[in-house]
């Protein structure tokens, strides 16, 4: 078993003398998790405001549009960054205004409205994109390609227990639930 990081107490002793309900390491995992989070978040929202005078939300709807072919409406786009339609009308206004972004009725239902990246929005959005993997790269250059993939193979097991638990919670509330 390998190390854990100083200041973070895994040991069988430790847990076996710990009270009942006591769950501070997985209390400071989640700050962790959360802190590593936000900064990186920060980061990169810095670097977009910085750089190409863009916001994150502008950045990840272009980055939405680019992986669709045949473009997505405002609801598509929504339901995809889990935020409302009305965040996703604010942002698209803005992208429209600069030219980063068409808007034209849908084929099958006239008051439907899709959007797809322009020429200029996909050439805008290819330079960003490049930028940003470049930064996530040096966000991340203090970890070796092996302390990369423990991470990830670590935080896919901690997604995997996130879903199982939220499952869990939802079937009981169901009333599906163990009853013993």
């Amino acid at each position: 078993m390998e190390t854990p990081a100083p200041g973070f107490v895994l040991d069988r002793e430790t847990k076996a003398n710990e009270r009942p309900g006591d769950h501070k390491d997985e209390l400071r995992l989640w700050l962790r998790l959360l802190t590593c989070s936000t900064l990186i978040e920060t980061e990169i929202r810095n670097r977009l405001r910085e750089e190409f005078k863009t916001t994150l939300p502008r950045f990840d709807l272009m980055a939405q549009l680019e992986k669709s072919t045949t473009g997505m409406t405002v609801g598509e786009v929504s339901q995809r960054l889990m935020v409302s339609n009305g965040n996703v009308t604010a942002v698209v206004a803005g992208l429209l205004a600069d030219g980063l972004v068409d808007k034209r009725p849908a084929a099958q239902d006239r008051r439907v409205q899709v959007l797809t990246l322009t020429a200029l929005g996909r050439k805008s959005f290819k330079a960003m994109a490049e930028r940003h993997e470049g930064w996530i790269a040096e966000l991340f250059a203090g970890l070796d390609h092996v302390e990369i993939s423990q991470l990830f193979r670590l935080l896919g097991q901690t997604k995997g227990s996130l879903h199982q638990a939220i499952k869990r919670r939802a079937d009981q509330a169901n009333g599906e639930g163990d009853s013993a």
